[in-house]
């Protein structure tokens, strides 16, 4: 091709895109179903009976490759016990000006209390509401659940609680990457009556 033409040439996708049918998406009337495990807004998750599943090791902050999350764990004390465990996650934010949603933090957290839900809109035009604290990341509580404080209901140390979840009492997989949330089912499994603040075992007695 001759010289001159170069200029041409260099237009040559721009032409092609002017002949083509607009792909119009009727968004946000319209929204398309995500993918199961597409990565999305974070989530902070409960056990069945209320308490944060947070223990404030700051596994994520350390894999984030962003530096987008910072967090401060504090003891907690027989009064005031916000997780099974010695600590909790007293501060925890997410700054989404810097989060690339990788779900790396995901993948470092010991206690799965850390997912990431299916909710994309997370545009804003304030920079301050774009760093999340952990009231507005912090899993709803379900029926059933106690508000944080309070003892643990589910065993007598951290350790109970971590064998539930590794027998699947807390939400599946699949559904917590989703929903992240485990429900009043749960806690019927663990063998909880959120009514009287016991744990039972096999045979009906209290623990």
């Amino acid at each position: 091709m001759p010289e001159f033409l170069d200029p041409v040439k260099g237009f040559g996708v721009t032409f092609r895109q002017m002949f083509r049918k607009v792909d119009t998406v009727q968004y946000p009337e319209e929204k398309k179903p995500t993918a199961p495990r597409f990565h999305g807004r974070h989530q902070l998750n409960r056990w069945p009976d209320g308490l944060e599943k947070c223990i404030g090791c700051e596994l994520c902050a350390w894999a984030c490759p962003a530096d987008a999350i910072y967090v401060e764990g504090e003891d907690n004390t027989d009064e005031e016990r916000y997780s099974p465990g010695e600590r909790y996650g007293a501060v925890y934010q997410i700054n989404y000006l810097r989060c690339i949603l990788c779900g790396l933090c995901v993948e470092a957290c010991p206690t799965r209390a850390l997912t990431m839900t299916n909710e994309y809109e997370l545009a804003d035009d304030s920079r301050e509401n774009l760093i999340w604290t952990k009231e507005q990341l912090l899993a709803p509580l379900e029926p059933g659940m106690e508000v944080p404080p309070h003892p643990m209901r589910l065993g007598g140390t951290e350790r109970d609680y971590y064998r539930l979840g590794s027998a699947g009492v807390s939400a599946p997989r699949g559904q917590e990457d989703q929903a992240a949330r485990p429900g009043p089912a749960s806690a019927a499994a663990a063998g909880w009556a959120p009514g009287d603040g016991t744990a039972r075992d096999e045979g009906g007695a209290d623990q």
